[in-house]
């Protein structure tokens, strides 16, 4: 059965996939999500923000990944009912795991060339 078809009919389906490891990082986050379209959304937001594209806009991010409409990524983040603490949380403890008690230093580079994609060179 095809996929409109599935939606039509309000049938449970697969989430569409997109690249190998978008989809292996986002399958974690997967319950957080009530709705295959939410989870979608989601995985989504992360191809857009790991593309090359330089404006990481809805509209653009939505271009890239080849969904017809931005309105769906805004409804994501605006409407949708999933919650941000769970998901900020369940990032957070599975960094604590991974880093098992390693200290670390965290740089943030807000510069518009590293926002970009490159770095200043002195």
């Amino acid at each position: 059965m095809d996929v409109e078809l599935q939606i039509l009919k309000h049938l449970a389906r697969d989430a569409h996939p997109t690249v190998a490891t978008i989809d292996e990082y986002c399958a974690e986050y997967k319950d957080l999500f009530k709705e295959v379209r939410n989870y979608e959304c989601f995985k989504y937001l992360h191809l857009g923000i790991m593309s090359q594209i330089q404006r990481k806009s809805l509209p653009e991010i939505a271009k890239v990944v080849s969904i017809n409409s931005a309105q769906s990524l805004h409804h994501f983040l605006a409407n949708s009912d999933w919650s941000v603490n769970k998901l900020k949380q369940r990032r957070l403890n599975k960094l604590k795991k991974e880093l098992d008690g390693r200290a670390i230093t965290l740089v943030i580079d807000e510069t518009e060339r590293s926002l970009s994609g490159g770095f200043l060179r002195a």
